[in-house]
């Protein structure tokens, strides 16, 4: 399977200057390509290849005047650019015609020098590992960068980023194995809330820490400072970098809460079953900055690929399972709830219920029943569980995620 690993770099002046004019060069090669094929298929013109853009708008633009810088960066970036753009506009196709699972994807758009988010991107023609501990990357140089952990393979890719307060990262891609866990018999239903982040069906409560109500205090503090500085002032660019290194530190802890918190579910759980939450939904209602704080679709994520990693099984309960309504004891239905009723008695067993606890326990249930219908099936079902090497496309947030919107039908690396 590919797994993703980031590091914090830290280059020098020098190498930013380069890097900031491989990010633009790239973006350049990415608007002029694009604007050719619109304008193409705005004049009812055949979809223009990628063979007639490389030649058009990287070898013979670099020979016009007005396009020669694009020589002082690496080849590799302005053609990965390319692919990219092939692979955006690949996807889009896919999903106008059903073939891509998910939510509909739109056509590529432009990109800005505005835009807090620059990368560029690799492949092993144009970086390799130094002994010192640096990363060479073309017509830029070695890279200093703070190795938190070591590569279990050579990577394939690389990924420069530049995010919205200035940090640099290097993400590497690598194919390696699964990490297959010893089996267990213990599973785990688990209902995701606001009051608890999550509720285990063995009665464990996960808090939720609040990571943005916590420093919304300060963010207050800053965003203010930011509204009255000037426009195009150095100052105000000075005060928009404070506020996202803040809001940057949010998301890092609620990274770093998601990541231990998956990890540790997934080891002491066997099987894995969770609510598929209309999280989009939930974000138009007057509870958006409180679901949005909790992050359930990164952490729901995590359980995914994690349980694909470890040799765990992982299912998703229809958002549609009245979970709050049943009872776990008797199984009676005993209708629709406000939020405010934390905790209720069943009108046919008389047994009392944690309205969360309950929960958890139905999503236990009702996992079971999809595994034992065949539509997700266990890692034992399978010789071949844990042997077959399986491409699970990795994406920048962490090692080993499977695409957005793509189905994990079983906790099986071979599927």
């Amino acid at each position: 399977m590919q797994l993703r690993y980031n590091y914090r770099a830290y280059p020098d002046a020098a190498q930013r200057r380069a890097l900031a004019q491989a990010f633009g060069c790239a973006r350049v090669v990415w608007n002029d390509c694009l604007r050719d094929r619109k304008e193409a298929h705005a004049a009812g013109l055949p979809y223009v290849t990628s063979a007639d853009l490389s030649r058009l708008r990287i070898t013979q633009a670099k020979r016009t005047e007005e396009r020669a810088w694009l020589a002082d960066v690496s080849a590799v970036v302005l053609q990965q650019s390319l692919r990219d753009l092939d692979t955006a506009y690949k996807n889009f196709f896919d999903s106008i015609n059903g073939k891509r699972q998910g939510r509909k994807v739109g056509p590529p758009r432009y990109k800005s020098k505005k835009d807090t988010r620059q990368s560029i991107r690799l492949n092993t023609n144009a970086f390799c590992l130094q002994e010192n501990g640096t990363v060479y990357v073309a017509k830029v140089g070695n890279l200093k960068v703070k190795w938190s952990r070591r590569l279990p393979a050579a990577p394939t890719s690389l990924t420069v980023t530049k995010d919205s307060c200035g940090r640099y990262f290097l993400s590497f891609v690598v194919d390696t194995e699964p990490d297959i866990l010893p089996g267990l018999e213990a599973e785990s239903g688990i209902d995701l809330g606001l009051s608890a982040f999550a509720v285990l069906s063995d009665g464990r409560k996960i808090d939720s820490p609040r990571f943005l109500r916590r420093a919304e205090k300060k963010l207050k503090r800053l965003q203010r400072e930011l509204s009255r500085k000037a426009r195009g002032s150095k100052n105000r660019a000075k005060a928009r970098i404070k506020v996202a290194r803040q809001h940057a530190r949010v998301a890092d802890r609620r990274r770093d809460f998601h990541h231990k918190a998956s990890t540790q579910i997934i080891r002491d759980s066997q099987a894995v079953y969770v609510e598929d939450l209309a999280v989009s939904g939930l974000g138009r209602t007057r509870l958006a900055k409180s679901v949005y704080d909790a992050g359930w679709s990164a952490f729901v994520g995590m359980l995914e690929y994690k349980a694909v990693r470890h040799g765990r099984t992982f299912a998703r309960v229809d958002r549609a399972f009245p979970s709050s309504q049943v009872c776990s004891a008797c199984g009676f239905r005993d209708g629709p709830k406000p939020l405010h009723v934390r905790e209720w008695t069943c009108g046919a067993c008389g047994t009392v219920h944690d309205r969360d606890h309950n929960a958890a326990r139905n999503v236990l249930f009702e996992g079971r029943r999809i595994v034992a219908a065949g539509r997700t099936e266990t890692p034992n079902a399978s010789q071949s569980a844990g042997k077959t090497r399986t491409k699970v496309p990795a994406q920048r947030v962490e090692a080993g995620s499977p695409r957005k919107g793509q189905k994990t039908q079983a906790g099986i690396p071979g599927l």
